[in-house]
């Protein structure tokens, strides 16, 4: 794994992911190195701006869920070619729903839930990826690579945290699902 910036420390993360098939009910064991320091190239916006780091352990990240106030995701991701339909990034929890919000990969694509196109052609290259959650405001916003794609609604209150990594939960997913996470951290206005 190659780090963006003055070296650091690794985060491994070990994350959990249920795949059904037809034929089978597989666990698989899904182990992504993170790296938790990364140059932010200087020439796009910072969507970071007024926001005070949340420092991350090597062993959990208890603390991270919230009920209020402004929080904020950033990471680096990789998709390759041939995972389709997967969840990559999601907030997870909400009055109505398990999620309020999600960010799925569809032939190369990120879509919100399986409906709007959030931004296109994201396969084997490594993106920048920035969420807001204003519970306030109840409002989402979704950066790729510092410009903002997507400003939406969020699904009411709940016990919400952020999760990064492959979940696969519609029907015609693809056998093969793998994203990529490095340089994760967040943010809390």
């Amino acid at each position: 794994m190659e780090e963006s910036g003055g070296g650091g420390s690794t985060l491994a993360m070990v994350v959990k992911l249920r795949m059904k098939s037809i034929h089978a009910k597989s666990h698989l064991l899904f182990l992504c190195l993170v790296g938790l320091n990364g140059a932010i190239p200087l020439h796009i916006a910072d969507p970071t701006d007024g926001f005070a780091p949340v420092p991350l352990t090597d062993w959990n990240f208890k603390g991270l869920d919230y009920l209020s106030g402004v929080w904020q995701l950033e990471g680096h991701a990789f998709v390759p070619n041939g995972t389709s339909r997967a969840i990559i990034v999601q907030i997870h929890g909400g009055e109505q729903h398990a999620t309020t919000l999600i960010l799925r990969i569809n032939e190369g694509d990120v879509h919100y839930y399986l409906r709007d196109l959030v931004v296109v052609d994201v396969y084997d290259r490594w993106f920048r990826v920035n969420i807001i959650h204003e519970m306030d405001e109840e409002t989402e916003m979704v950066f790729f690579d510092g410009v903002q794609k997507l400003v939406t609604e969020d699904c009411g209150p709940g016990d919400l945290f952020f999760k990064c990594g492959v979940y696969a939960a519609p029907p015609n997913v693809s056998y093969y699902l793998e994203s990529r996470w490095r340089d994760i951290k967040i943010y809390k206005k």
